[in-house]
């Protein structure tokens, strides 16, 4: 018999509630997506080139409480009778944002006397493979375990050596985990600084990625930080740097529009080889026999085109796994996906615990 669980994420600039089921009998199929109703605060941030804290939570307190109603509605289930538990995002992100999540969170647990599931942004996103829409054929998991598993947003690039299925992680995977992450800029920072000097909107990854198609990558020399092989940490400061100056030299000689889409194909080939050049590296490093790329630069195109074709070279046993499209940027889904992970592992707060539980913006991963 299935089971059913709210997720809630407003980390950030996405306020988003998600219900999802589950077999608890089948704990390693994948997780089915019942609803998700997101909005997107894109278009409010634009005229600032990124997202406004303040604004953001403003935006949330208005609109979290109709995308709960959205995704239980969609999903069909009657919140107080079928639901087992609420996950939500409590940390990192905006605190102003996230104590919004959590607030109407443990309002709900308390109404419903539901238990509460205090998620990991991070481990939302590394879950985000395991989940599968209703009526779709199950999806087969093709990661093989040690599984490299890169997250790749616009706040994080971090990579983790994973032993097991996430049924199995500890409440401390991210931390044990780490083999290597951003030492300033994240790879997501990287494409919507660039794109922003570039006189792109905000988010300004999908219009380097867009414009890239019909460019040359290799038409301008770009910085590729940190290559030696001593370390699988990333540099994206640099880059900004560089693209910079380019753009100012490319405008005095009057040709940068005509020359958009081979400098946006070469700043993005310069970040797709600067995460490529690690990840190679940590597979090789620690023995891993698959990878899986999350987070919303997964979705990038040029990533997945290199990927594909260079994958065998790398002795990985199957090919890399992605987040379906619609689950790689923020949504609460994969907070969802991730709660019931740990509510199957009988980690959660009862009511009395989770009144006390906080927002916290920045914690160690």
């Amino acid at each position: 018999m299935r089971k059913y669980l709210l997720g809630i994420e407003t980390s950030c600039d996405e306020c988003s509630a998600s219900v999802v089921s589950f077999d608890p009998e089948r704990p390693l199929d994948p997780i089915q997506v019942e609803s998700v109703a997101t909005f997107s605060q894109i278009k409010i941030h634009q005229p600032y080139g990124g997202v406004v804290p303040e604004i953001a939570s403003r935006n949330h307190l208005e609109t979290v409480n109709e995308m709960i109603d959205e995704a239980i509605q969609v999903s069909g289930i009657d919140a107080k009778r079928d639901l087992e538990a609420i996950a939500v995002t409590n940390r990192p992100g905006l605190v102003g944002a996230l104590l919004v999540g959590v607030s109407a969170a443990k309002s709900l647990a308390y109404a419903l006397k539901k238990p509460l599931i205090p998620v990991h942004h991070l481990e939302g996103h590394s879950v985000s493979i395991f989940l599968a829409d209703p009526g779709a054929e199950a999806r087969k998991q093709e990661a093989e375990y040690p599984m490299l598993l890169a997250i790749v947003s616009g706040g994080h690039t971090n990579l983790y050596r994973m032993e097991d299925h996430p049924r199995s992680w500890s409440r401390d995977f991210l931390k044990k985990s780490l083999v290597g992450r951003s030492r300033d800029d994240a790879a997501g920072e990287a494409f919507d600084k660039t794109a922003k000097i570039l006189g792109f909107p905000y988010p300004g990854g999908v219009w380097i990625d867009q414009e890239g198609r019909g460019g040359n990558p290799s038409a301008y020399p770009l910085p590729r930080a940190l290559p030696q092989k001593s370390t699988l940490d990333f540099s994206f400061s640099g880059l900004k740097t560089a693209v910079s100056l380019l753009a100012e030299r490319l405008r005095k000689e009057n040709v940068l529009d005509k020359e958009i889409q081979n400098v946006c194909a070469s700043v993005q080939e310069a970040i797709v080889d600067a995460l490529l050049t690690k990840i190679y590296l940590a597979i090789r490093e620690h023995g891993c026999r698959s990878l899986a790329i999350v987070g919303g630069v997964a979705a990038n195109s040029r990533l997945r085109a290199r990927l594909d074709s260079e994958w065998k070279a790398q002795g990985l046993s199957s090919a890399p796994v992605f987040p379906q499209m619609k689950y790689c940027t923020d949504n609460a889904a994969m907070i969802a996906g991730a709660g019931v992970f740990r509510f199957l592992q009988g980690n959660f707060l009862q009511e009395g615990d989770f009144l006390t539980l906080n927002a916290i913006a920045n914690p160690e991963s």
